[in-house]
């Protein structure tokens, strides 16, 4: 596909960076699972928190940002292995993007909310600068493949359309995308990436920031593992009380809160649905869709500007709930400065 302005190559990028993945995680197996109550949580230890990516991702920066320089960030190949490690007890907590400001929503970690046994007990809004990272003595004229996240290459369709010889390639992680690079030696292969990548794997700066827009951010939720609560006592409301996830009372905010909705496939089921939320004056911040467990049936992911435990809210979410199939509650926390 080498030549076509802003078109993503995304064939074999499992394969390509399979067998160097492996090696990337060998040293990051998961250790003995931690719950709310252990040494991590009463801060005789380090918290460990699962990300999606290898070391030097945007994910891991954001890690940092949230948790605290003392967190120990645990890599995850894909986004259903961050959940995987959650609700094994194998870590801690989790952090994971679930909107850009270029791109949009970020599939893979909507799918991990769906997948239930999770709450989530906060969100930070990072900026994202992009960077062209080549090896010593690469150039901008010289590079005719560019590797990177796929979400990281949406970002920057304005770089990819100026430059119609450079070949977008999708792979598994921007700081994965960084490492192949190193790895290869090659000077016409460059990789889209967090500046901290080129440090981490010995690359140079070609060209930066390199997204669409100055203002590119993205939005992280951080995840713990749902205790005591299966998902059908989280459908009925129940593990999200009006206190935080310390367990001290929430005070009047500001506050944001998620649920999922499933309802029947028939004409005003989602009119009404969102119908109580509108009579009761609060406010919707996004509406997200996603295939649901059968073939043409969806879910929907709707965030609240407010504790969907109190006032109003209370009462249009229990009003809601007896329109819908099932709806469930995925976590009530503060917004991110800015969010």
């Amino acid at each position: 596909m080498s030549g076509s302005s802003g078109r993503i190559d995304t064939m074999g990028a499992e394969e390509r960076v399979e067998s160097s993945w492996r090696g990337a995680t060998a040293s990051a197996e998961p250790a003995p699972a931690m719950s709310e109550g252990s040494a991590a949580a009463e801060g005789r230890g380090a918290p460990r928190v699962a990300f999606q990516g290898e070391p030097g991702a945007f994910s891991e920066e954001a890690v940092r940002e949230y948790f605290g320089a003392a967190a120990i960030p645990v890599p995850c190949r894909e986004f259903r292995h961050v959940g995987e490690a959650l609700r094994s007890g194998a870590v801690d907590y989790a952090l994971l993007p679930i909107e850009n400001s270029l791109a949009g929503a970020v599939v893979g970690s909507y799918d991990v909310l769906a997948a239930g046994g999770v709450e989530i007990i906060g969100e930070v809004i990072r900026p994202i600068r992009h960077f062209l990272l080549g090896v010593p003595g690469a150039t901008l004229a010289g590079i005719r493949r560019v590797l990177s996240h796929p979400v990281a290459l949406a970002q920057c369709t304005r770089f990819l359309a100026e430059h119609p010889g450079i070949e977008a390639v999708a792979v598994h992680d921007t700081a994965g995308a960084a490492r192949e690079v190193s790895e290869r030696g090659d000077p016409t292969v460059a990789a889209i990436a967090p500046r901290g990548a080129a440090e981490r794997y010995g690359l140079e700066i070609i060209a930066g920031d390199l997204q669409d827009r100055s203002d590119n951010q993205t939005r992280f939720l951080a995840l713990v593992r749902r205790e005591g609560v299966d998902d059908e006592g989280a459908a009925s409301g129940a593990g999200v009380a009006a206190t935080s996830s310390t367990g001290a009372t929430r005070d009047a905010g500001p506050w944001k809160s998620m649920l999922i909705a499933e309802m029947e496939n028939r004409p005003g089921a989602l009119v009404a649905l969102l119908t109580p939320f509108a009579e009761r004056g609060v406010n919707l911040s996004a509406l997200e869709c996603r295939p649901g467990g059968e073939p043409w049936t969806y879910r929907f992911f709707i965030e609240l500007t407010t504790d969907l435990t109190a006032g109003e809210a209370r009462a249009a979410v229990e009003e809601a709930r007896a329109r819908a199939v099932r709806l469930t509650t995925l976590g009530v926390f503060r917004p991110a400065r800015g969010g």
